[in-house]
């Protein structure tokens, strides 16, 4: 079996992120020739729903890196690699000693979602908590509420480039921890002011929590044979490896564009799309 794997954000959705139209139409043809398809992208799941509502995404979806799959048909994590509390706190530290304001997000009890934040000091994380919360649905509260018992999948913020690469280099040595990192998405609307330097993210996960990891299991859960990926970023990296065919739209980080087989349309170009019916000859 073939599984096509998408990265959602700078990849199958548009710069609005959703999906378009045209790339509406090539998953409804994906299906009429039962081309097998999910996502993986670092998103929650109540922020992966909105755009991929009504567009038949049945199968397991890798989320929040691959630290988390959700089985949409049965409603449960099938799958997790949670930080242990000891690790939380290590990256907690690291943060606040770099002036960087930790998103912690957690698993709850009967599979829901919330996240912890500490003091926002900038019009960046206040316009940060927003998105979280109104669009993407995720209940806030201050990092002081936070349990001391709690499940966390990852540990999140926006900071300079210098103090980002400064918390990655402080986890560096942590066997079970992995880093991401970049340019932050839609600068604009989160505050970034002209000539001053651009806002980084950076988001630290459990090590197995990769999308390639998490492609793995899914190759033995579903018995895919052949797994198609697609990815701008460099948590896409591990994806790419253990992809059989690896795809970058023109937009992607110069790191995957190097890594990919074939680098293709712009993500707000219907990229992803117009490679597919190339690909599998759909009409």
């Amino acid at each position: 079996m073939t599984l096509v794997v998408f990265d959602l954000d700078g990849t199958l959705l548009d710069k609005s992120s959703k999906i378009s139209p045209y790339t509406a139409d090539t998953l409804a043809m994906m299906r009429q020739r039962d081309i097998r398809y999910t996502v993986a992208t670092g998103r929650t799941l109540q922020a992966a729903t909105a755009p991929l509502k009504d567009h038949h995404f049945t199968l397991p979806l890798i989320l929040k890196n691959g630290a988390i799959i959700w089985c949409p048909n049965e409603e449960r994590y099938s799958h997790h690699h949670l930080l242990t509390r000891e690790e939380v706190w290590h990256v907690l530290a690291a943060f606040t000693l770099n002036d960087l304001t930790p998103f912690v997000f957690s698993l709850q009890p009967g599979q829901q979602h919330a996240l912890y934040h500490g003091p926002l000091k900038s019009r960046s994380e206040h316009k940060l908590a927003d998105l979280f919360e109104a669009e993407r649905h995720l209940p806030l509260a201050p990092l002081t509420a936070m349990p001391d018992e709690i499940s966390v999948i990852n540990v999140f913020s926006l900071g300079s480039a210098e103090a980002v690469e400064r918390v990655r280099a402080s986890i560096a040595d942590e066997p079970h921890l992995v880093a991401y990192s970049g340019i932050a998405i839609h600068e604009k609307e989160m505050g970034h002011v002209a000539n001053q330097p651009a806002l980084h993210w950076i988001d630290i996960h459990h090590s197995n929590g990769s999308k390639g990891n998490a492609i793995n299991h899914l190759r033995g859960e579903l018995n895919v044979e052949h797994v198609i990926a697609f990815g701008d970023g460099d948590n896409d990296l591990s994806m790419f490896e253990c992809a059989t065919e690896c795809y970058a739209p023109a937009n992607a980080d110069p790191t995957v564009l190097t890594a990919a087989d074939e680098v293709i349309g712009h993500h707000d170009e219907d990229g992803v799309a117009r490679f597919l019916r190339k690909r599998f000859d759909l009409a």
